[in-house]
């Protein structure tokens, strides 16, 4: 029995083995927490980091001056706040051991600055949550337009926002020129080329009902490993053109302009002067 499964594996085949350690219930792409073990030793250098923020975030900044420390120090980093200079800071100490954790504390502060609450902005300090800020104004050059295609990332009371946080799972705040985006790489994205489509003329609505739509397949055992492209929906751009108002060419014609001003209309002495009541009233 052996000797005829050995003729029926390819030649190219016949020194591969089971691979136990490399099963499917395997996550391979899970990041690993990281802690004191791994890093025994506290760095050799400090790092820093300075964040700018707007003179109307001054005041909410104030407020959780003193939460925003005790979160940071649970990480083992040191936080300042100038408000003459306008900037927040973050650096290492000597207990810190997770060299990635700076990063997440700079992205942590650049939130803070473009109005993303505390409560929210903190969990970007987890390992498996990151986050992305989207430049906007570039991609419109009119400003009418540019405002119109931003407030369709909101929709009506926000409801479009609130549809593409639930299906991406993402945390979206779009404020100014900018919007931030925190969850997993594979979402954001998803969110990232939703945000550009929008500026550039693509309703999110579409986006929104392909979302749905594959997760239902998601969800579906049978159709979970199969083609989805008949199932999704696709979307053609019309050009519609635009009616345009007919001008009456006769009329144009009819009313010719003359190079001359218009002639200087009567006094009320003129007036009377034809009229005759002008030499009554002298003789009276």
């Amino acid at each position: 029995m052996e000797s005829t499964n050995e003729k029926n594996i390819h030649k190219n085949k016949q020194n591969r083995k089971d691979k136990p350690w490399d099963n499917e219930d395997i996550d391979h792409w899970k990041i690993e927490k990281f802690t004191r073990e791994d890093n025994k030793h506290h760095f050799l250098e400090e790092s820093k980091f300075k964040v700018l923020f707007p003179k109307y975030r001054e005041k909410y900044l104030q407020q959780v001056n003193g939460e925003i420390k005790h979160i940071l120090n649970n990480h083992f980093l040191k936080f300042e706040m100038n408000l003459i200079e306008g900037y927040m800071c973050v650096s290492t100490t000597k207990k810190t051991f997770d060299p990635f954790i700076i990063i997440k504390g700079r992205d942590m502060l650049t939130l803070l600055s473009r109005s993303v609450p505390l409560n929210q902005a903190k969990k970007v300090l987890e390992d498996d949550i990151f986050t992305d800020i989207i430049k906007i104004n570039g991609l419109v050059n009119n400003r009418s337009k540019f405002i119109k295609r931003r407030q369709r990332l909101l929709g009506n009371n926000g409801t479009t926002l609130k549809a593409l946080e639930i299906l991406t799972q993402c945390y979206i705040c779009v404020h100014g020129k900018t919007v931030c985006v925190m969850g997993n790489f594979k979402k954001l994205k998803i969110v990232r080329r939703i945000v550009i489509d929008c500026m550039h003329n693509i309703h999110p609505v579409y986006h929104i009902k392909d979302l749905i739509v594959k997760r239902e397949l998601e969800n579906n055992e049978e159709l979970k490993n199969t083609n989805w492209d008949k199932y999704l929906p696709n979307f053609k751009k019309r050009n519609v053109q635009r009616k345009k108002i007919k001008i009456n060419k006769e009329k144009k014609k009819n009313k010719q302009k003359s190079i001359f001003p218009p002639d200087q209309l009567p006094r009320k002495i003129d007036i009377q002067m034809e009229t005759g009541e002008y030499f009554i009233k002298n003789n009276r």
